[in-house]
């Protein structure tokens, strides 16, 4: 009992015997958290638009930052001076996310109108693959360092004291929340308060009823998926800052997938909550409850929290209950 008892006291008393090093390990989880959003948020546009769940995003965050880098070179190589050669690098990312967008309505979404999801989702997949072997041909396989700095964001750190202690904070985590906040309030105002907005939720809600109503579904899918290619560009920019752009990123699909469980897969700001809780609680884990549990429970963390939000929740905190009629 003893034994029992200890295991179970003994995480949290550890949790509370230095309380500015436990303020520390959330900070750090928050941040995490926000990183994670923002491959979220890809997600939850593209399911609240069209009601499938695009298994692309993860590989959209690669392409843009694998793009970005990529232009980032040529213009280095020309030995252009007068700006910074990352901002027109930046722009022309911005319009290949949106040529991608195009090519995807055109070539894979327009044809399946009307198709069953599972098809959609798929055809996704498929997507995945093309993108991951396009990236790759158009710009190599070799991890490449994302010089975020001539964005005006270095690599310190801030230093907030606290008692006798102080906590640390990394310039490129506070950026990454500020572009998350801007990002989920911008998308809040985009589907709540315009015209586009309301269609794309009717786009979601039955396919066939938006176009009877004169709501053009090629436009509005070009739109959303144009969204989530600039959002997977701000992803792909943080990640790729961190880690360098690498062909690991693809599976920021898979660590998003319990962020959009535990928010809902159609709320945004259940894509920043959920992240924030995910983010907070594998650090916590990792911290302070691995000695008691087994090493490595940062990675598995997460999916057993999804798991049981799938239990007694599955629409996730702020998602949508879907009653459908049989």
């Amino acid at each position: 009992m003893d034994a029992i008892a200890n295991g179970i006291v003994g995480p949290f008393a550890d949790m509370v015997a230095d309380p500015v090093f436990f303020l520390e390990v959330i900070v750090t989880g928050l941040m995490a958290g926000v990183m994670y959003s923002l491959v979220a948020l890809g997600f939850v546009l593209i399911f609240k638009a069209s009601g499938v769940f695009n298994f692309a995003q993860g590989v959209m965050v690669l392409f843009a930052a694998l793009t970005l880098v990529g232009f980032e070179a040529v213009f280095r190589s020309m030995g252009l001076t007068a700006v910074p050669p990352m901002i027109p690098s930046l722009a022309l990312t911005v319009i290949a996310m949106v040529a991608l967008a195009f090519a995807i309505e055109r070539l894979v979404l327009r044809p399946l109108v009307n198709q069953p999801d599972i098809i959609l989702f798929m055809s996704t997949i498929g997507i995945t693959f093309f993108l991951e072997g396009f990236g790759e041909l158009l710009w190599g396989g070799d991890v490449k360092p994302l010089p975020i700095e001539q964005f005006g964001v270095g690599s310190g750190r801030y230093s907030i004291k606290i008692g006798g202690g102080q906590v640390l904070v990394q310039e490129i985590d506070l950026t990454a929340a500020v572009v998350a906040g801007v990002l989920v309030a911008a998308l809040a105002v985009f589907f709540q308060r315009t015209r586009i907005g309301r269609a794309l939720r009717a786009v979601a809600d039955d396919h066939q009823a938006a176009l009877s109503v004169g709501i053009p579904l090629k436009h509005i899918w070009v739109i959303v998926w144009s969204v989530a290619g600039v959002v997977a560009l701000a992803a792909g920019i943080m990640w790729g800052a961190k880690s360098g752009v690498q062909f690991s990123l693809s599976l920021l699909a898979l660590r998003a997938l319990p962020v959009l469980i535990l928010g809902g897969f159609t709320s945004v700001p259940g894509a920043i909550v959920g992240g924030l809780i995910i983010g907070v609680g594998e650090k916590i884990a990792e911290t302070f409850w691995s000695p008691y549990v087994g090493s490595a429970i940062e990675n598995w963390f997460a999916y057993g929290l999804a798991l049981v939000f799938l239990l007694f929740r599955p629409q996730g905190l702020f998602g949508e209950r879907i009653i459908e009629r049989v």
